[in-house]
C-alpha cells in the first residue's frame, strides 16, 4: 500500500520555466549595464554558484532517471516484497543497497520519492537517501584517491562508510517512528501518465527533472551567497579544538553545498583540520546542506529537516571523536 502523500496541485512548468528565464535576462543585462559583474564578490558568487549547479544538476537528472524508471518499468509486486520485509531487515538492506547506486544526494532525493510512493517504507528509503551518496563506489573510490597521498586512504574510506551507515540506518529508524515526519509530498510526477510506457517515462522524467532541479537552483543561490558574505578567516580560527572544528567543518558543509563525488578533494585542503574533522565534513555534506535544505522541503513534510538535524549531528560529532581515538 503506498504511503501517505500530500497532493500538490500538478501545474505546467512553461510558465515558471519562462518567468526563470526572464528573470535570469533581466538580471545578466542589469549586471552587464551597471557594471557590478565586475566587482570580485559578485564574481565568487556566480562562480560559486555555477559550479555547484553544475555538478548537482547531471545527479538530479540520474535519480529522476531511476526514478522514472522505477515508475514505469518496475513491477508493482516486486516493490511489494520489498515491503513486505520486516523493517528491521529493509532499513539496513536499504543503506546497504547505496554500494549499488552510484548516485550523488541531489539523485538520491527523487530515488528515495520514489520507492516511498510505490509502497517500501519512509524508514527504509530514508537509510537509503542518506547512505547512497556516502557509501556508493565512486564516492569512496574518489575519497580513497583524494587520501592516499597522506597514508590515511584506508582509514578514510572505512571510516566515511562506517559512519554514513549508522547515520543513515539510525536516521532511518528516528525519522520513520513518527510517521507525521516523513509525508511525501505530490510532484507534478506522481501523476499517473496514461499513454505508452515509454510516454510514461519521458513525462515522469522531465516533470520530476523540472520540480526538484528548480530547488536546487535555489539552494545553489543561497550556498553562494553564503560562501561570498562569511569570511574565511573565521573559519580558520576554529581548528584547534577537536570537537568546534568538527562542528564548525559541518557547518561548512552545510553551506558548501558540495557534490560527494568531489567533497573530499575540498576536505583535504583544509590542512589545518584534524582528519577526524575532515570526516565529519565528508559525512554530514552529502546528507545536510543547504541545496538539500530545499529539496527536502519540496519532498517531505515541515518536521524532516528539524529531526533529521537532531539525529545527523551528535551521531557524526561522536563517530569523528572515535574516529581520532582509533587512528591516534
Amino acid at each position: 500500500m503506498a504511503y501517505q502523500q500530500v497532493a500538490v496541485p500538478a501545474r505546467s512548468t512553461t510558465p515558471g520555466v519562462l518567468i526563470g528565464v526572464a528573470g535570469l535576462t533581466v538580471l545578466v543585462l542589469a549586471v552587464r549595464v551597471t557594471g557590478a559583474g565586475e566587482a570580485p564578490a559578485v564574481e565568487i558568487f556566480a562562480l560559486i554558484a555555477t559550479s555547484i549547479i553544475v555538478e548537482a544538476l547531471p545527479f538530479v537528472l540520474l535519480g529522476s532517471l531511476v526514478s522514472a524508471l522505477i515508475e514505469v518499468y518496475v513491477p508493482e509486486r516486486a516493490l511489494d516484497r520489498i515491503a513486505g520485509f520486516p523493517l528491521s531487515v529493509q532499513i539496513p538492506g536499504a543503506a546497504l543497497g547505496g554500494l549499488a547506486f552510484p548516485v550523488c544526494e541531489c539523485g538520491s532525493v527523487p530515488v528515495a520519492r520514489r520507492l516511498i510512493a510505490r509502497g517500501v517504507h519512509p524508514s527504509a528509503a530514508v537509510a537509503f537517501m542518506l547512505a547512497a551518496p556516502i557509501v556508493n563506489p565512486v564516492v569512496l573510490l574518489s575519497t580513497w584517491i583524494a587520501y592516499r597521498g597522506f597514508g590515511i586512504g584506508p582509514q578514510m574510506v572505512g571510516g566515511r562508510a562506517l559512519l554514513g551507515l549508522v547515520v543513515a540506518v539510525a536516521a532511518g529508524w528516528a525519522l520513520g517512528a513518527d510517521r507525521a515526519t516523513i509525508v511525501l509530498k505530490r510532484a507534478p510526477s506522481d501523476e499517473h501518465a496514461g499513454g505508452s510506457r515509454g510516454g510514461g517515462f519521458v513525462a515522469h522524467l522531465s516533470s520530476e527533472f523540472a520540480y526538484m532541479a528548480k530547488f536546487v537552483v535555489i539552494g545553489a543561490a543561497l550556498a553562494a551567497a553564503l560562501q561570498t558574505i562569511v569570511p574565511q578567516n573565521i573559519i580558520a580560527g576554529l581548528a584547534s579544538n577537536t570537537v568546534i572544528a568538527s562542528l564548525a567543518l559541518m557547518a561548512l558543509a552545510f553551506v558548501l553545498s558540495l557534490c560527494s563525488e568531489a567533497d573530499a578533494f575540498v576536505a583535504i585542503s583544509f590542512t589545518q583540520f584534524s582528519p577526524a574533522a575532515q570526516l565529519a565534513f565528508l559525512v554530514s555534506g552529502p546528507v545536510l546542506d543547504t541545496k538539500l535544505g530545499f529539496l527536502y522541503g519540496a519532498s517531505f513534510g515541515v518536521r524532516f529537516v528539524p529531526r533529521l538535524i537532531m539525529v545527523v549531528v551528535p551521531i557524526v560529532l561522536a563517530g569523528a571523536l572515535w574516529f581520532e581515538v582509533l587512528i591516534t
